[in-house]
């Protein structure tokens, strides 16, 4: 009580401190990097993430690009390379005058080496950069190239994909949290009972994400998708604490004649309240941070953090805003349109064993549903994107004039008998869907002598312990043609060179396919198991919890399911997070009804009078909550042309309205059918499994 009459009592000075620490907390959001690249979160011990610090260390080169250059004369090709060589981070660019002199004909190459590098309107040079992949500077030479290109290029490679990425994040990211705070705005003025409230919750809600987006600073950099998804889920899952205050505020001012007093006792329970309830939702943010995959850290500590900080300014800063605006608050006050649910409550009791067999129908399909959409994610980054983008068209160039989806890149031991890689070359071209190995040793023919390959070419291609080469592929990235592909061509490489390493986009890709897969297993367990704990703790009781989860889990797969029997794909990461983030965000709903549900059977109810209490009184919170979900995801949802960002909001927005359905359908049966065994399985509810048998006995004798 002390903590709250305190909040009270330093309102102003509280008001205060929150704006000053929001102006470093903005410059610290705008200093904080944002990383568009999905491939740096995979482990640092894997052959592919080793490769390419080898790769930058070795030949100084990190990202790498294809440009497709349509319909220009041989000599403003070749002045167009010259340009894009003196673009900042270019290391080194490959075309023919590479190799020769552009006065002679290019028919002289080798045939192969020929075809495949033009066609009748299309010529291909390949760009070396000395920065990596998603580099802030790698990313300003992409757009430099670009311009300095015009519209007869196209360039392709990751680095263009993050490029696009970037920019198209950038145009809808102040758009996606204007749609959210529009429409959670929106929902809360039909629910709630006060005009002027919900833009103070916004108020409040605002300065404590702008206090945990500026905090990510000291995290050095978050990933887009953190960024883009922060903002929208803390504002969606900490708005159940405010209104949960002014409820109880409102409440309590009937009991006290003072609004200090009632603001005070307001905030003491609260903090009781949201306390308990926020464990859950932390806890499931937490078990991202079990992924092995990166990404799910940093998404899990940047909302878990969020949930706390929500937390506080719950307690503190919306408080104060409460006291300084009671007069115009109070004036604003209008009567809710959420109706008395007693006899709704009621009706749904009364046809409990519907909802039971419901309950049992939805199951073995939902998790049928739910296993599918599991293996039918997709993995590359580009199918994200609008068909429109440039990135998007150069890999579709790339595809149909020169018939290559991806490109691998070979480390060899530079100390490696010539004989032997041409040998290995030779295996390697004669793997299916392998288009050619280009390397030193292919670039003239085996029959002309290194040496006299220019020096500028040897640079590129050898180093003074690493021998590179490409390996152009038919396959897309992340399918399984080209995963199989990989594993011949390593299995090739480990027989000529166990140290040589197979690294690019689709090598990663692969890497990644089987990192995640292994993360959505333990990421589930984890977050199952902790808020299991967390249940029977906060309830007293073994069988709650599996009640309770079972509850949610039904919801988590129907949610999860309906893309397999709608026919989406979905974006790899979507279904490891959304499983967590949805059990973790709303079994606070169950919580809410359990808790009320236990008070009443202790406090003498019979059961049927005991749920049917508990859901009259549970189903306004949890219909202001998840409509409050609903509406900050849903939005953003429609509006983003970024799928992993529109497919996860998506999940959310759907996720929160099935789980208030399963709420409020499905657990009151499972109450009711489960009665007898929660009194002998919770603390403090024995007795009264006493006391009933006894008034049985009496009632029978």
């Amino acid at each position: 009580m002390n903590f709250a009459k305190a909040v009270v009592k330093y309102r102003i000075p509280i008001l205060i401190l929150a704006l000053v620490l929001s102006v470093p907390a903005f410059f610290g959001m705008a200093g904080t990097r944002i990383n568009y690249d999905m491939l740096d979160y995979l482990p640092e011990d894997m052959d592919t993430v080793t490769g390419q610090k080898v790769l930058m260390d070795e030949f100084g080169k990190g990202a790498f690009s294809f440009i497709i250059v349509e319909d220009m004369p041989v000599k403003d090709v070749a002045a167009l390379k010259e340009k894009i060589e003196n673009v900042e981070h270019v290391d080194s660019v490959v075309w023919y005058d590479s190799l020769m002199d552009i006065s002679v004909p290019m028919e002289l190459l080798p045939d192969r080496i020929y075809r495949e590098f033009n066609t009748d309107h299309s010529t291909m040079m390949a760009v070396f950069f000395d920065s990596s992949t998603s580099a802030d500077i790698t990313m300003d030479a992409i757009r430099q190239i670009r311009s300095i290109c015009g519209k007869q290029c196209y360039v392709s490679g990751m680095s263009a994909l993050v490029t696009d990425l970037k920019d198209l994040c950038e145009n809808e990211e102040p758009v996606y949290v204007g749609i959210a705070v529009a429409l959670a705005c929106a929902a809360m003025l039909l629910l709630l009972d006060s005009f002027l409230v919900p833009f103070v919750f916004l108020a409040s809600i605002g300065i404590m994400i702008l206090l945990n987006m500026g905090t990510n600073y000291f995290l050095g950099e978050i990933s887009y998708i953190t960024k883009a998804l922060s903002a929208v889920l803390q504002l969606a899952v900490t708005m159940d604490y405010s209104i949960f205050l002014w409820h109880s505020y409102n409440e309590q001012r009937r009991k006290h004649d003072n609004i200090n007093d009632a603001m005070a006792a307001a905030v003491k329970e609260t903090l009781t309240s949201v306390l308990g309830s926020s464990i859950t939702t932390v806890a499931g943010f937490i078990a991202l941070c079990f992924m092995s995959f990166t990404m799910g850290r940093d998404l899990g500590i940047v909302m878990a953090k969020g949930v706390l900080l929500g937390v506080l300014g719950c307690v503190t800063v919306l408080p104060a805003m409460i006291l300084v605006l009671d007069k115009p608050l109070q004036k604003t006050k209008h009567k809710a349109l959420i109706p008395n649910m007693g006899r709704f409550a009621e009706r749904t009791i009364k046809i409990f064993p519907v909802f039971l067999a419901i309950f049992a129908l939805l199951v073995p399909p939902a998790y049928y549903g739910y296993k599918k959409t599991a293996n039918e994610v997709y993995y590359d980054m580009g199918e994200c994107l609008p068909k429109d983008m440039a990135y998007v068209i150069a890999n579709s160039k790339l595809r149909e004039d020169f018939n290559i989806a991806s490109t691998h890149m070979l480390l060899l031991d530079a100390g490696l008998d010539p004989k032997a890689v041409r040998s290995m070359i030779d295996e390697m071209e004669d793997v299916e869907g392998v288009k050619y190995v280009l390397g030193l040793k292919s670039v003239m023919g085996a029959s002309i002598p290194e040496e006299i390959l220019p020096a500028s070419i040897k640079d590129i291609l050898k180093s003074d312990n690493w021998e590179l080469m490409l390996i152009n592929s038919e396959y897309n990235v992340a399918g399984d043609e080209v995963n199989a592909q990989i594993n011949e061509l390593n299995a090739i490489l480990k027989r000529y060179d166990r140290g040589g390493m197979l690294i690019g986009e689709a090598p990663c890709m692969k890497d990644m396919i089987e990192t995640t897969d292994h993360d959505f297993k333990v990421v589930n367990a984890v977050s199952i198991l902790a808020i299991f704990v967390i249940i029977a703790l906060v309830e007293k009781s073994i069988s709650l919890p599996f009640i309770l989860i079972s509850v949610i889990e039904l919801a988590i797969f129907v949610n999860l399911g309906l893309p397999h029997y709608m026919g989406q794909s979905l974006p790899f990461i979507a279904p490891i997070c959304i499983s967590t983030i949805q059990l973790g965000a709303t079994v606070d709903y169950a919580i809410l009804m359990t808790t009320r549900y236990k008070e009443e059977r202790i406090g003498g109810k019979n059961k049927k009078k005991a749920v049917g209490t508990a859901l009259a009184a549970s189903v306004p919170s949890i219909l202001v909550s998840g409509t409050g979900l609903f509406a900050a995801t849903f939005g953003v949802a429609v509006y983003s042309n970024i799928d992993i960002i529109s497919s996860m909001c998506m999940l959310m927005a759907r996720g929160a309205v099935v789980s208030m359905l399963s709420v409020t359908f499905v657990l009151p049966a499972l109450l009711l059918l489960c009665d007898g065994l929660i009194r002998a399985t919770t603390f403090g509810m024995k007795q009264l499994e006493k006391s009933e048998n006894k008034k049985m006995e009496v009632r029978v004798s």
